[in-house]
């Protein structure tokens, strides 16, 4: 994942503000304690989750793909006084780990944490989103997509995790979580329903504004 200059990624954590408190525990526990802990957003994405979050001051997120909280809680930094982040994963055996660390949060009144299936659930959901972030199986990012698309306001921001896969986008034989990433960017670029970034930072993230 962390394909570029590692002297490079120093100086940008360097001139960067620090994690919370929190956040450095999870962090921390994280890849002590967890499988695939590179999963974890970590200090500069997660800074950037928290800075846009901050910028579009949203009433509702909807976050898939919650891993052990980091991204959730750093994305309910920017939430409105009465705003609430609805974050889902599938992996039942990390619940009670992540329960714990939302209940440690001085957010956790705004986050609704839902295990289960988000193919699923995020038909079920009546809210719009003013921000979605999407960071679950790569299989299903284009469908997560067609999902979301038309829950999320006019100007409305939707963030995609993991596009540049490791530098995979560019190998000469994708593997077939590689191809379903092509795939996904390929739609979001061809797609005239919004506006697109492909960021480098970290693994890639895709920033897509609906028009």
């Amino acid at each position: 994942m962390d394909f570029s200059d590692i002297a490079i990624q120093r100086y940008i954590e360097a001139h960067t503000c620090e994690e919370p408190a929190l956040l450095k525990k999870i962090n921390r526990d994280t890849h002590a304690n967890v499988l695939k802990p590179r999963m974890l957003s970590g200090h500069v994405q997660g800074r950037f989750l928290s800075m846009i979050s901050k910028l579009l001051q949203p009433e509702n997120i909807l976050e898939i793909g919650t891993y052990t909280g980091y991204s959730a809680i750093c994305l309910a930094e920017g939430l409105r006084d009465n705003g609430k982040i609805i974050t889902i994963d599938i992996n039942a055996e990390l619940e009670k780990k992540v329960r714990n660390y939302f209940g440690e949060s001085s957010l956790s009144d705004k986050i609704d944490y839902r295990v289960g299936d988000a193919r699923q659930i995020i038909p079920t959901l009546n809210e719009t989103f003013d921000l979605v972030f999407i960071d679950a199986d790569k299989e299903n990012y284009s469908l997560y997509f067609d999902l979301v698309i038309g829950k999320v306001k006019p100007g409305g921001v939707i963030l995609a995790d993991n596009v540049l896969w490791s530098g995979k986008v560019v190998a000469s034989k994708p593997d077939k979580d590689t191809q379903a990433i092509l795939a996904f960017n390929k739609k979001i670029q061809d797609d005239p329903r919004v506006e697109n970034l492909l960021l480098s930072l970290r693994d890639g993230i895709m920033l897509i504004r609906k028009k």
